[in-house]
């Protein structure tokens, strides 16, 4: 039998976008202060879950809700069972946005909403080509599970929880990276740097606050001081800002200055793609004259952190020749006068490095500075050998409908694939799409979502037949 994968992909086309739509309109960003017994998560995840769902009842098949944490959609029969991974919940929207991030709009033909492209426009283009399948009749040998969690932009609860209470996958994918295949994902950790929050020079920091993931490099940040040169901070500031790759404003109010400076926002696997607002900030105030732990707050973050992603002025950078360097993102930053401040780093490491390397290298630099260290915790590096079948049949599938000859690749993104022995992670995004994950004005092409539906059917196909 020939199936023209991308004929029937495009002839759901307008069906698939309205279900996105539909998900994408649901702020499922994770906010525990609401959680209940039945969402504990609160009401966003919890909604998203609930529709995605019934999305899938609706067509057809089976579907089982696990706690408010995680679901699946099942479909076929036999002995061994293939996932796919996805998820539901949503980074925080964050500010510049030129249209609201919940109410999707398609502008030259993008499709502009928090969540496009990381996760709900790739869950639902795979989602679409089991949904081929499905209404095309076709024989399969395997049962599948298509998987939802409700926060992976965090700590992955949702499928811990899963994973605890039904059978491990015997093989599978997440659609939450890039095609043509990522097959190996490197480790994943963060730090927590914990200061006092004493000042004592001329100028007082008041607060500095920058950032809302620990992975994602920060956008904003916003410091108030107290001063008696005010008007000279506020005209070097002025320059500064002129000089690099930020915008800010400064102002006086009830005689405290406001700082407030933008970079770029970017996703913690490539901090290089971002412009960290945090550091930013920290290597401008460095040239004035603060005191006790402010001091070392700020000449920490400018010194050590600014424009170092690599580690290398902590002495501990690292590259692997498949899994490439360890890097490090600034995500959170926040402190406030008299009571304390904490720095969150987030490290993804490659195989041949590990957090205990990673923690020694922080405790020789923050030693001196009263600063205490906690660990989060660790996902280690992850990789499945190109010879794998699983590998193998979805490059197949991927370079018969490109027309290319691609092989595997490493990030430093973690996905939902690492929690299956034989997992992976296998598109939505084609190498010559633009990355907006956990960018202000996320979007996602739609003819994307439509070639990778296709992809998604003959994919899954040939894994389950």
């Amino acid at each position: 039998m020939s199936i023209d994968w991308k004929k029937e992909a495009e002839n759901r086309k307008d069906e698939m976008l309205a279900d996105l739509k539909t998900m994408l309109e649901i702020e499922s960003v994770r906010d525990e202060s609401k959680g209940t017994p039945e969402a504990p998560l609160g009401p966003g995840p919890k909604e998203a879950l609930d529709k995605f769902l019934e999305i899938g009842k609706r067509d057809g098949f089976e579907t089982l809700e696990l706690d408010g944490l995680a679901g699946h959609i099942e479909f076929g029969e036999g002995d061994e069972t293939m996932a796919m991974l996805a998820h539901v919940d949503v980074m925080p929207a964050g500010k510049g946005w030129n249209t609201d991030p919940f109410k999707p709009v398609i502008k030259d033909g993008n499709l502009y909403a928090r969540g496009a492209q990381d996760d709900k426009g790739p869950g639902m283009a795979c989602y679409y080509g089991l949904k081929i399948i499905k209404e095309l009749g076709l024989p399969v040998s395997k049962k599948v599970h298509f998987i939802l969690g409700t926060d992976e932009e965090s700590q992955w609860r949702g499928m811990t929880h899963y994973f605890e209470k039904m059978p491990q996958p015997d093989f599978g994918f997440s659609p939450d990276a890039f095609f043509p295949v990522i097959n190996g994902e490197k480790g994943n950790v963060s730090f927590f740097l914990n200061f006092e929050g004493s000042n004592g020079g001329d100028v007082e920091l008041l607060s500095f606050e920058s950032g809302l993931r620990e992975n994602m490099v920060p956008r904003d940040c916003e410091v108030k001081l107290n001063a008696k040169n005010s008007e000279e901070i506020i005209e070097a500031f002025d320059a500064y800002v002129a000089g690099h790759p930020v915008v800010g404003t400064a102002f006086m109010e009830n005689g405290t200055l406001f700082l407030h400076m933008i970079g770029k926002a970017a996703h913690a696997q490539e901090p290089r793609k971002g412009e960290n607002a945090g550091t930013y900030m920290a290597d401008f105030l460095q040239r004035f004259n603060f005191g006790g732990d402010a001091e070392n707050f700020v000449k920490f973050t400018a010194e050590y952190l600014h424009k170092d992603s690599r580690m290398k002025n902590f002495g501990i950078d690292f590259t692997d020749d498949v899994m490439g360097d360890l890097t490090m993102n600034a995500g959170i930053f926040s402190f406030e006068a008299g009571k304390g401040g904490k720095i969150t780093l987030n490290f993804r490491f490659p195989k041949g490095m590990d957090e205990k390397t990673i923690e020694a290298g922080l405790e020789k630099v923050v030693a001196p500075m009263n600063v205490s260290l906690e660990q989060g915790s660790v996902m280690v590096p992850h990789y499945v050998s190109p010879d794998d079948p699983l590998v193998s049949t979805l490059l197949d599938v991927y370079n018969r409908q490109m027309g290319t000859k691609e092989t595997g690749k490493v990030v430093g993104g973690g996905t939902y694939g690492r929690l299956m022995e034989r997992g992976v992670a296998f598109g939505a995004m084609f190498p010559d799409t633009p990355d907006t994950m956990h960018q202000a004005n996320e979007y996602v092409p739609v003819d994307v979502l439509v070639k990778a539906c296709a992809i998604y059917a003959e994919a899954i196909y040939e894994l389950i037949k």
